[in-house]
């Protein structure tokens, strides 16, 4: 099938793990295709959250035009579901004017819901949401991991035990509904899909060490932007400061954030909010890789070594080919 045959708008979902390149990449493709971006990140959508979140430049946002960024105060909360609404919007917005939407994150589940949709899961109940919370204050997110591995074993096996955004969103579908996450996200399958042709490339290094490095080099180079002056001004936001547990917010349980608002409460010392900074940047980055494993018409290249075959990849979408 060519572009021809095929009257459906052209978009590029340029996904892989933090750290791997694709901010670099898709500001690049964007100038040069006349695109314009839409993030798809859950810790670039909230205000406030820059150096942390690796937010574009003021100078690469006034290059390139970028959609679903700063678009939530972090004491806020925005779905999948919201973002796939916005993004969808987005998407007929950029393509109705003559220019190419470009897809760049990491964040597996928005992806999952704008290119395959969300079944009509329960939405969010502060009550039963409160309740997970206190139970964890108690027993800890650990057992509360077991409790989801008991109704839920596919999502058991899929959610870290030290993920507890994920851990309470499992549990608090199965007490709204009866019915586990997993058997939700099976009959989300049957979903009508985007309709664009989508290229989906993985940017990943092909060594993990690679990844590693980069994951630990760009933490250093946060660290010394003032991303500790980040949080602190986050901490002194009213509407933070009188948040009960700003903790369990979505913005500040955002990798590194987490680490930084505890090292701040004196939990630890600045060596180990450094290394516990790094290792949950790189099991974030391992965590995106299963995930990315299951998107079984993405493209992998490595963006150190495939530069010519991204450039080849690109073309032939962009001309006659299929993706």
């Amino acid at each position: 099938m060519n572009a021809s045959a095929d009257p459906r708008p052209l978009a590029i979902a340029l996904m892989g793990p933090t750290a791997s390149g694709k901010t670099a990449l898709a500001l690049e493709w964007a100038r040069r295709l006349g695109g314009e971006i839409v993030s798809v990140d859950s810790a670039l959508v909230y205000r406030g959250l820059d150096i942390g979140a690796a937010k574009p430049s003021a100078a690469e946002l006034a290059s390139v035009r970028h959609h679903l960024i700063d678009v939530r105060e972090p004491w806020q909360r925005y779905s999948a579901a919201e973002f796939a609404v916005d993004a969808r919007r987005a998407l007929d917005d950029i393509a109705g004017r003559g220019r190419l939407p470009i897809l760049a994150g990491g964040t597996g589940l928005y992806f999952h819901a704008l290119l395959h949709g969300l079944s009509a899961m329960p939405e969010a109940d502060p009550a039963t949401r409160a309740q997970l919370a206190a139970e964890a204050e108690t027993l800890g997110w650990a057992a509360l991991h077991a409790q989801l591995a008991q109704v839920d074993p596919e999502a058991g096996a899929r959610i870290h035990a030290t993920d507890a955004q994920r851990i309470q969103r499992a549990l608090e579908v199965f007490r709204l509904s009866g019915r586990s996450m997993s058997d939700w996200r099976r009959d989300s399958l049957a979903a009508p899909r985007l309709p664009y042709r989508v290229l989906k490339l993985v940017l990943a290094p092909a060594e993990r060490t690679v990844l590693h490095a980069r994951i630990e080099r760009r933490f250093e180079q946060m660290l010394a932007q003032g991303f500790l002056d980040e949080v602190r001004g986050l901490r002194a936001l009213p509407a933070l400061q009188a948040h009960p547990r700003p903790q369990d917010l979505p913005a500040i349980r955002a990798v590194g954030y987490r680490q930084a608002w505890e090292h701040l409460d004196g939990d630890y010392d600045a060596r180990e909010f450094r290394d516990r900074g790094v290792y949950a940047t790189r099991q974030l980055a391992k965590r995106q890789l299963t995930w990315l494993r299951g998107e079984l018409d993405a493209r992998w290249f490595d963006p150190l070594r495939d530069a010519a075959e991204l450039e080849g990849a690109l073309a032939l979408f962009m001309g006659a080919g299929p993706p």
